[in-house]
């Protein structure tokens, strides 16, 4: 019985950072009603910027984030200014074709520079240490991430539902047309959001890069694991990219115990089967009041 409690346990652990994967995708769609092909591939952006500082500043990982999120920032307000507010709102391919371009030019930008070898986030003992529940041992940096996961929806959630931002947020998302009739600048709007679309990306790829090795063609495995717990949710469900995240984390461990080989074979024949069963995704969208 504590053998399959550790197992479902450590799903959940895995899950939670598929759910920060999916985080900004999630507000991407919602919003901005744009998938971003290049998102997997500017979470291993953040990593490697993350080594970056490190290598040049001598800071942990951890510490890494006083400089890597604002330049994530600045990365996504740049990126919607300059590209894809050019394209949002165009013909319903524009957006898909312009960040798939936009994740060719990353994979080869990292690899001309990084070259093709695998790195990762020194993290010390953090990753090291675990606790002890009941006979259930569990790893204290997937504790934290898991944490850290929540935090984050639950901040996003705060910050959609009851403040001004948010407000604006639904209502650009509603009608951009009559939002700019009552003075939201679309576009200006778009520009902040990606710029905290990629904050929370760059939160993700740190974790992400302590807990496993990265390279420069490992974005498109990251955005199909964040697609995927969007869609499980259901496309507008913010809460439900969480929970399609955890269960693609708690799929893939337990097809990994069937065959070590095959746990990401799993993940990935969950999200078919349930798109098969229930095609609008496990929860209905969410109210626009969330």
């Amino acid at each position: 019985m504590n053998t399959l409690i550790e197992v479902l346990l450590n799903g959940i652990l895995l899950g939670s950072l598929y759910a920060m994967f999916a985080l900004g995708l999630s507000l991407s769609l919602g919003v901005m009603k744009m998938i971003n092909l290049a998102h997997g591939d500017l979470i291993v952006l953040g990593a490697y910027l993350s080594m970056v500082v490190m290598s040049t500043t001598g800071w942990s990982a951890l510490a890494s984030l006083a400089l890597v999120l604002p330049a994530m920032f600045c990365i996504g307000w740049l990126l919607q200014t300059t590209l894809l507010n050019r394209v949002v709102g165009a013909h319903e391919l524009s957006p898909l074709l312009a960040t798939f371009g936009l994740s060719v030019v990353i994979q080869n930008l990292l690899q001309e520079v990084f070259s093709a070898d695998t790195r990762s986030l020194p993290s010390g003992d953090l990753t090291l240490q675990g606790l002890n529940l009941g006979g259930v041992s569990v790893g204290v940096f997937p504790l934290l991430i898991a944490a850290v996961s929540v935090l984050m929806y639950a901040g996003t959630h705060l910050l959609v539902a009851h403040t001004h931002w948010g407000r604006q947020a639904r209502a650009v998302s509603d009608d951009a047309p009559t939002a700019r009739l009552v003075g939201v600048n679309d576009k200006r709007f778009f520009a902040l959001m990606a710029g905290f679309v990629m904050v929370v990306t760059g939160l993700a790829a740190v974790l992400y890069g302590m807990r496993t090795p990265f390279a420069p063609m490992a974005g498109p495995e990251r955005l199909l694991f964040a697609f995927e717990a969007v869609v499980l949710g259901g496309l507008g469900s913010l809460w439900g990219s969480f929970f399609g995240g955890l269960l693609i984390g708690l799929a893939q461990v337990l097809g990994s115990q069937i065959n070590p080989g095959l746990g990401a074979f799993f993940g990935h024949l969950t999200f078919f089967v349930v798109l098969l069963v229930r095609p609008q995704g496990l929860f209905s969208p969410m109210n626009r009041k969330h």
